[in-house]
Formats: structure tokens, C-alpha cells, sequence
């Protein structure tokens, strides 16, 4: 496992489909008695996939995203070919996504504050994914333009979205707040600033641009390069707040932060921007992905009646 992390660092994979890949070969291999991945075959791979769908019920993705482990190893890693495979896949329902009313959404950014509340606000504001607001960077921000730029997003896309102007005040006081986090760092010896791909600045050379906009409330160890140093705000931290303030608005939806880049989506079609545009913004690499939020509004009704209320 230590080969194959240092394979995939000079692969230059992200160190969250890193983590992920690893666990997913790591429960391969425990499926199959801790045998030596070397001597398992095509046929070892499908029924671990299969059992994965019918003995533990995982998604369309997650198995998808187990495959992508496992080829992985093998195609890239181990250099073996390992045929065509025939496991059972999971069955891949559409189902529309949860959307926010406008009372709603910010009924729930109002029970909120601080850096939670204002990346629960850009998520709604600019169509951002949960993980895009956690990792945004200070050069992301471009206020005379009034844009916002998404680095390195899904599939190593980048885009170029909304910064709402309502949020710009609040937004300029989080990159005072980020700079002087890091001044701090760099007084306490810990201020040096990760770069993907990169060298690691200190704030007594250029890249304080590169500081992330919603830093940690504490340092820790990077695991990449083993060194201290402040990241940025955890996922799982802005999940927690925003579904806190779901329950205690009492929304009755299954809604979570997701909900929020669904609703940017809906609000902007029902405003009359073109599904081109709004695909353009989520960063959709194919329109019949956007698609889905014609179904959510009910545009594809437009001009129908029910046939009960025909006989009034």
C-alpha cells in the first residue's frame, strides 16, 4: 500500500481520490482472505463488485467509484490486463433532486453564522459544491469583476461563476480574517501555505493569494507533505452546520448542502437563463445533466392540464 500511495503521488491524483482508492482496494483485498491482488483474476473482480451491489446496496457511483479503484491497481499500477468483466451493476434510477424555495434557503442561511454561514451563502449564490467553497483560495475571488473562479473541481475542471454582491462585504472581512490566521501561523513558525503541484510558500514571499478563504480553527499535519501547517475548513464541518439549520427551520425535505447548488440551478431557469448558461456555471460536462431541472420546475408540462380538472 505505501508503493502504491507514492505511485499515485507521481500520478499527481488528488489526495481525496487517493484516500478513497486506497480504502476500496483495501476492502478488495480483505474480501478475498488478504490474498495477493497479483494472483486474483477478472473473475475475483466481479464477484467483489457484485457483492457490493447485492449484499451491501451501494450506489450507481460508489460502485463505479470501487471499479475505478480496482482498475486502477491493476491497468496502472501492477501493469496487468484483466480482461473484459461481467459483474452485476447497480441499477442506475433518475430521481429529481431536492430543491430550496427562496423562504427557504434563506430561512436556513439565516439560523446560520460566521465562515459556516458564509460558505452555506456561496454554495446558494454561486452554485458551488460543498467541497468547492471548503477549498476556495483568496486569488479565487475577483470582486472588481464580481466573479468567482472554481479550480481543480470535478473531473479537474475549472469554471468561471457568480460572486454575488451581497456577500462582498462579508467576503472581504473573511480575507482579513484569513490573513491575519495566517500572520499568527507565520509568527508561531507554522506559516507555510500548501501549494498543489507546487512549492510551499511562507507570508515573507509572494502567495499570501494562496491562502485558503475559510482556514481551520487549528493546524494540523498535512498529509502529503508532513508538515504542520493550517488547511482549510473540513467538509464534514459545514455539512453539520447546514443540516443543524434544516431541522431547526423546520423544513420538511431531504435537503442538505447539496440542496443549495440544486436551487441556484432552479431559481436561475425560473428567471429565464438559458439551460446553456446554467450548465456553463454548474460546470456540467454534458447538457442533459442540467437537464433535470426542466423536470424539477415543470417546464416539460408547460401549457397542460390535469384531465380531472377538464370536467370542471
Amino acid at each position: 500500500m505505501d508503493r502504491l500511495r507514492a505511485f499515485m503521488r507521481s500520478k499527481r491524483l488528488a489526495y481525496r481520490t487517493e484516500d478513497g482508492y486506497c480504502r476500496w482496494i483495501c476492502d478488495f483485498i480483505r474480501f478475498h482472505n488478504m490474498q495477493r491482488p497479483e494472483g486474483l483474476t477478472a473473475g475475483h473482480i466481479d464477484q467483489w463488485l457484485s457483492h457490493l451491489v447485492c449484499d451491501r446496496g451501494v450506489s450507481v457511483n460508489t460502485q463505479k467509484t470501487a471499479l475505478n479503484a480496482v482498475v486502477f491497481l491493476y491497468r496502472q499500477f501492477l501493469q496487468q490486463d484483466i480482461g473484459e468483466l461481467q459483474f452485476r451493476r447497480a441499477n442506475k434510477g433518475r430521481k429529481l433532486p431536492v430543491v430550496f424555495t427562496h423562504e427557504e434557503a434563506t430561512s436556513v442561511l439565516a439560523l446560520m453564522a460566521g465562515s459556516m454561514k458564509l460558505a452555506a451563502s456561496l454554495m446558494y449564490g454561486s452554485g458551488l459544491r460543498v467541497m468547492e467553497a471548503a477549498r476556495l483560495r483568496v486569488r479565487d475571488l475577483d470582486f472588481e469583476g464580481r466573479s468567482l473562479i472554481v479550480r481543480e473541481s470535478k473531473g479537474n475542471k475549472w469554471r468561471n461563476t457568480f460572486l454575488p454582491e451581497s456577500l462582498v462585504s462579508s467576503l472581504k472581512s473573511q480575507v482579513d480574517l484569513a490573513t491575519a490566521l495566517h500572520r499568527r501561523d507565520v509568527e508561531e513558525g507554522f506559516g507555510t501555505i500548501y501549494v498543489p503541484g507546487g512549492p510551499s510558500f511562507s507570508n515573507s514571499q509572494p502567495g499570501t493569494e494562496w491562502l485558503y478563504l475559510f482556514p481551520a480553527t487549528e493546524r494540523a499535519l498535512c498529509p502529503v507533505t508532513q508538515v504542520v501547517r493550517r488547511h482549510h475548513l473540513r467538509e464534514q464541518q459545514i455539512r453539520r452546520s447546514v443540516r443543524r439549520a434544516i431541522q431547526h427551520a423546520g423544513i420538511a425535505k431531504s435537503a442538505s448542502c447539496h440542496t443549495f447548488r440544486h436551487s441556484f440551478a432552479t431559481n436561475l431557469l425560473a428567471a429565464g437563463t438559458s439551460i446553456r448558461d446554467i450548465q456553463e456555471l454548474l460546470g456540467h460536462s454534458d447538457v442533459s445533466t442540467t437537464m433535470i431541472y426542466t423536470h424539477v420546475l415543470g417546464l416539460h408540462k408547460a401549457g397542460a392540464v390535469s384531465p380531472l380538472d377538464m370536467l370542471r
